[in-house]
Formats: structure tokens, sequence, C-alpha cells
């Protein structure tokens, strides 16, 4: 007989299945009827328990990642003000302007204007980044195994989470050859406090998985991406991704596509020196 899933297991589970939904359906009305349905629980006991793991009600979870999702269009898009605010799932422009200078602290239209992602500028890049040219590619869809973390990027417990991907792997007989390591970053530290910043870390398979305790399973999905090559320790990623936003994007034709980027890492950096590693980033892009 195997393991008994314990409570937390049960519901991170169930928190996978409903935070998911709410990425993906951004665009569109999301209630709390219908994500408790998701879920199977109540709407009074599906609140509480939202709230006791995302660390903020559920309702204030939605709205904050339409916030900063609409600044992530609003400065690196060529939509319209309008079109964000559709997109994001506000009904008319003047109610996510009324939220976004709540939130930011000054209106949609000042912070495309001035740029003001807190990122560095351009000209105090690092020249020395061991990054290769963008390649554009379509990457096809793909499945994946992941666990969901939460906190600052460089103190999560990268090591142990993928342990334990690999240990699902083991469990349920999925080995194959073709198996990638990939890590996908949802928040940028400047506009997100640091106790909510997202990461899911996949494992692209081959076969057909079942969830596991906090292992979740997921499609990544098609689309076009310019993709770098870096080489080097992780700890200067926030300065690639400088160069790749404030650099190369705002200097280019192509305009960002409404989907994370993900990371590839091709080496393991137990075995790896830190110099030496070698990490893939796929950029979104229309």
């Amino acid at each position: 007989m195997g393991k008994k899933q314990s409570n937390k297991e049960f519901y991170t589970e169930k928190l996978n299945i409903v935070t998911e939904f709410i990425n993906e359906n951004l665009d569109s009305k999301l209630t709390l009827n219908q994500l408790s349905e998701l879920s199977h629980f109540s709407p009074f006991h599906f609140h509480k328990i939202m709230k006791a793991l995302l660390k903020e009600p559920i309702g204030e979870y939605i709205v904050r990642i339409r916030l900063e999702k609409a600044a992530q269009l609003i400065q690196y898009s060529n939509d319209s003000i309008e079109q964000i605010a559709y997109s994001v799932g506000y009904e008319t422009p003047s109610s996510l302007s009324k939220q976004f200078k709540n939130h930011f602290g000054i209106s949609p239209t000042e912070y495309r204007n001035e740029k003001i992602a807190t990122a560095k500028k351009s000209e105090n890049m690092d020249t020395k980044l061991d990054i290769k040219k963008a390649k554009i590619v379509t990457l096809e869809e793909k499945q994946a195994i992941y666990i969901k973390l939460q906190g600052k990027y460089q103190d999560l417990n990268y090591e142990n989470t993928w342990k334990k991907l690999w240990l699902v792997v083991k469990n349920q007989k999925l080995f194959t050859s073709g198996i990638e390591h990939i890590g996908i970053p949802y928040d940028d530290p400047n506009m997100t406090d640091a106790d909510k910043i997202r990461y899911d870390a996949c494992l692209v398979i081959h076969k057909e998985a079942k969830p596991e305790s906090d292992v979740g399973i997921k499609m990544l999905r098609r689309g076009k991406f310019a993709m770098f090559h870096y080489t080097g320790s992780y700890k200067r990623l926030p300065e690639v991704y400088d160069y790749i936003f404030n650099e190369w994007l705002l200097n280019t034709e192509y305009e960002l596509r409404d989907e994370p980027v993900r990371e590839k890492y091709r080496n393991n950096p137990q075995r790896t020196e830190e110099s030496k590693l070698k990490t893939e980033i796929y950029l979104p892009i229309k």
C-alpha cells in the first residue's frame, strides 16, 4: 500500500489546479464559485484554504497577478492600454487604470511613457556577460511534471525540488531519453514582493504521468520564442534578463507575447563549475 497523502499535499494539489486555471484565463471573468468548483471545495472552505496556501486572499491574488501582467505588457508590448486591459480581464480601461494607480502609484500611461519597471538602464549593462545572439524558434507543445515554489529566486530549494521530481520519474517509471529541466520564473522581483514571487520547476517527460503529492502535471504550450544561450553563474541571471528586456527587446521589431519566460538548464549545477553552467532562456514573442 502506498503512503497516504497528507492534508497539505492534498490541498497543494488542488492549489496547483486553481492557480494554473487562473494563469491561463486572466482575460476571463473569474468567480469564487467557479474556482471552488475546480477544487471541489465549498466556496467557504475554498476561500479559507486558498488564503492559507497563497498567504493572501484569492481575490487579492487574482488582482495582483492581473496588474503585474498588465505592467509587463505595458512596458514590453505595443498593445494599447485598452487592449491590455481587456487581455487581463478588465471590462474597461478605466477600471485597470484605477487599480493600477492604487497598486503601483502611477497610471498605466505614465508607466509606459517613463519606462519605469525599475530595471537597470541598458547603458549600465555588463558587456562581459556570455550571451549568444538570439535565435528565433518555435517550440512544440510539451508535457511536464512540475512543483510550484514561492519566494526569492535566490533562496528557493532547487536541489531538493529536482530530486523530488526525479523520484516521481523513478516511481512512475517515466524515464526516457530527452527529459528536459525547465524553470518558469513568473514574476519580476522589481514588481512583486519577495515572498510572493512564483517559480515552477518542470521536467519535460514523454510518458503519461499522474499527479503525486505537490507534483502536478501541465502542458507547456506551443509558441514562438527568442532563445538566448547564456554561460555562467545563475547568480547573474538578473543581469541577463536586464539585457534581454531592456536592450534586446526594446531595440527589436518583436513584441512580448502573453506567456511566461522559460529557462532550460543544460548541465547539473552539482557537477559543473559555476562559470560553465549553460542556460537557454526562451522569451515568448509575437
